[in-house]
């Protein structure tokens, strides 16, 4: 037997052991009517319970970087080849220099290749030969599922659970700027949200929008649904009527600021935050894994992994209090293939890209 496989074996045995005694020590504490209390340290994200995971992490820290900008860490990469390609999350890279921590404990140079916008990942090589990519999943997500993500240290920063299958996730709510006229159902303007982007493309009061992006409209139902389909930083071309001319706008849907929806928008973005921030990109995934990992934002970016040591997902973005996305194996498969044939253009070593399972 491997001692890869030696360990894997261990750890399920280690989680079951830890299961039966609190379920033993949960029956005796009731029996004896004491209240039963367990020590931080034996919590999920306690750091007890994360080095029962440690040999998942031994297993691929050196298959994981850690990217910083101007010093400072901004997110997690999955090698995927041997000469130093990574996949990473790419809303996280800022600009400034950028460079990344090995499980060596060195660190390189970083080039940012080239993006996916619609799935937020990007394509990183790194001043490095004759790494390991991770080993990718072929088998099915299974809800309840543990889940973790490791680093390149040697105890993982996180644990969790599958709580839901690979999905759509619509984008966060972004929008351009306008109150409608509730009193027709023709999409007129009442008013406009200052700072947003229908007042920054000079549309006004009054204006009837008749199409967006080309599609025509004539309720308000149909501009709400049109809308709904794009993300923050996305530009739309807005066609409206205003007196007898017709003219197009361009206009950027973005995220309201505090206040400049109502108190209710405001109220449910304090909600979404009390475990911690969220990641600026959000939303608007094509397939993602949900999972109940406290993950920060910074934390995103490399792979979520099962049991066996194997990437079920990439970790893209942190969504809630106790939500976290994984874009899924197969999705990133395409992505990686995508974005290996949009960088082929630049002068780079022979690519051998790690097996990615569907």
């Amino acid at each position: 037997m491997s001692k890869i496989k030696f360990y894997f074996i261990s750890i399920r045995l280690m989680l079951a052991v830890m299961v039966a005694a609190a379920v033993l020590n949960s029956s005796g504490a009731q029996e004896e009517s004491l209240p039963l209390t367990l020590s931080r340290n034996r919590f999920r994200s306690g750091e007890e319970t994360l080095r029962a995971f440690a040999p998942v992490s031994e297993a691929t820290r050196s298959s994981i970087v850690k990217f910083n900008v101007d010093g400072d860490t901004v997110a997690l990469g999955a090698i995927v080849a041997t000469n130093g390609l990574v996949l990473t999350k790419a809303s996280e890279l800022k600009a400034g220099k950028l460079t990344c921590w090995l499980a060596s404990e060195k660190e390189v140079d970083a080039e940012l290749l080239c993006t996916d916008d619609e799935e937020d990942v990007a394509l990183v090589r790194v001043d490095a030969q004759n790494l390991k990519p991770i080993r990718w999943a072929t088998g099915e997500v299974s809800l309840g599922q543990w889940v973790i993500t490791p680093g390149i240290a040697e105890t993982p920063h996180a644990v969790g659970i599958v709580s839901a299958l690979p999905r759509k996730i619509r984008p966060t709510r972004a929008f351009i700027g306008v109150q409608l006229d509730f009193g027709t159902t023709v999409p007129r303007i009442e008013s406009l949200v200052p700072g947003l982007g229908a007042e920054r493309a000079g549309l006004k009061p009054g204006d009837v929008i008749v199409a967006l992006n080309g599609t025509g409209v004539t309720n308000r139902a149909q501009v709400f649904d049109e809308l709904a389909e794009f993300r923050a930083g996305q530009t739309v071309k807005v066609r409206v009527q205003r007196s007898e001319e017709q003219f197009e706008a361009a206009v950027r849907l973005m995220p309201p600021g505090s206040g400049q929806l109502g108190q209710e928008s405001a109220r449910e973005r304090r909600l979404s935050r009390l475990g911690g921030q969220v990641s600026t990109r959000a939303g608007g995934f094509e397939q993602a894994i949900e999972h109940d990992t406290v993950l920060p934002p910074w934390l995103c970016g490399g792979p979520l992994v099962n049991l066996d040591g194997q990437a079920i997902g990439l970790n893209i973005a942190r969504a809630s209090r106790v939500s976290t996305y994984a874009l899924s194996a197969r999705l990133v498969n395409r992505i990686l293939e995508n974005l290996i044939r949009a960088s082929s253009q630049k002068p780079q070593p022979t690519q051998t890209p790690g097996p990615v399972g569907y």
